[in-house]
């Protein structure tokens, strides 16, 4: 499917003689057909990606894979046997956002706590071994680095299927000495830093205190900082933007997001509420909805093919996107685009995994191509 071919914007719901929330059929106003993609804009947008420095404040998470072939059935229960092959560690949750952002060409400063263990190891040498820094991160020896492990069962040459996955998480929110040294590092990189991510995932992290700094910072530089929260995100309210997926909409406002037009009204009820610039909303197959405060609501459909191979991670590639894409300068629109692009590169990806630059100027590339072709052929309007 060709996003170019599908984007409908609704006019705007802010328009005082309109009311947002209510229920008449002309919700939103008379659908308007959105210009086709500008190729060569969307490139450019994705150059200005390069000496942008993001600093990602969250729960860093190692993302753990064990595979195994496929034997027999136990005698002891009624379970599959794997005999073992191989395991793996990549970087998930927080981690995944800094991972997505330095593959796009930015500088990225990972702000979180990671425990003396193992998995608080496999994160740092992940990092380094990539050229990310770690001196953002502070070292808490009694806490349990969040673990998510999926075991995965498959042979060398067929696809590996999941079967079942394993989470150690940390009891409690992160000790006082770490977030005061969280405060301190927050503050140490403020002034160098050109955006700031916010990426809960339910561990404790952004305590008040650091949501607090993090939204003064914003304030006081003019930042862009985007957040996404996987429980809570009604705590985030005036950041510049946040990313939920249609679940995480559906239980913060106790509604069902069916039919579309639900989806709509969810969507104005919810940036009203976060009193933010900008929400987008992840949906799965059915791509994206980008709600502009003092502007229009955007339904852009999934780039690429609706036949989604993972969806682990996809949520961590487009808020990295849409914020680097509005830290370079580019309209909210044009930011989505990229986000829905990056979105839909990752999802046909196997297990944690971040969308490279080459990758998205391929997709843009494509996309962009196959809509003048559609044009070239009397497409009708």
């Amino acid at each position: 499917m060709v996003a170019a071919r599908a984007e409908v914007a609704a006019k705007s719901a802010f328009d005082a003689s309109h009311d947002p929330y209510n229920d008449s059929d002309d919700f939103g106003g008379r659908s308007l057909t959105v210009p086709s993609v500008d190729g060569s804009r969307l490139l450019g947008l994705v150059e200005a990606f390069q000496g942008k420095t993001v600093a990602v404040l969250g729960d860093v998470v190692a993302d753990e894979y064990v595979y195994g072939k496929p034997q027999r059935i136990s005698r002891e229960a009624p379970v599959l046997i794997l005999r073992y092959l191989s395991r793996e560690v990549r970087l998930g949750g927080a981690a995944n956002a800094c991972h997505n952002l330095h593959a796009l060409g930015a500088r990225v400063v990972p702000l979180g706590v990671a425990g003396d263990d193992w998995a608080g190891g496999a994160i740092r040498e992940l990092f380094e071994a990539g050229g990310v820094t770690t001196e953002g991160l502070v070292a808490v020896g009694e806490r349990v680095t969040p673990v998510k492990t999926r075991i995965m069962a498959g042979g060398y040459l067929a696809t590996r299927q999941q079967m079942v996955r394993v989470d150690r998480e940390p009891e409690g929110g992160i000790p006082p000495a770490a977030e005061a040294a969280l405060l301190e590092r927050l503050r140490s990189w403020g002034p160098r830093v050109d955006a700031l991510l916010l990426s809960d995932y339910g561990y404790g992290t952004i305590t008040g205190r650091l949501l607090d700094a993090a939204r003064e910072l914003g304030a006081r530089r003019g930042l862009v900082v985007t957040a996404d929260s996987r429980y809570d995100l009604l705590r985030f309210e005036g950041v510049t933007a946040a990313t939920p997926n249609e679940p995480e909409v559906e239980h913060l406002l106790g509604v069902s997001l069916d039919p579309e037009k639900a989806v709509e009204q969810a969507g104005w009820r919810l940036l009203e509420r976060l009193g933010s610039r900008l929400l987008l909303v992840t949906r799965g197959s059915k791509g994206l909805a980008l709600f502009e405060r003092g502007g229009g609501a955007t339904f852009i459909p999934i780039y690429g093919s609706d036949e989604i191979a993972d969806v682990t991670g996809a949520g961590d590639t487009v808020i990295s996107t849409f914020t680097l894409a509005l830290t370079g300068g580019a309209a909210p629109l044009d930011a989505a685009r990229l986000a829905n692009y990056a979105g839909g590169v990752v999802v046909m990806k196997r297990g944690t995994a971040p969308i490279t630059r080459g990758e998205l100027r391929e997709a843009i590339a494509h996309d962009a191509g196959a809509g003048e072709r559609g044009a070239g052929q009397g497409a009708e309007p």
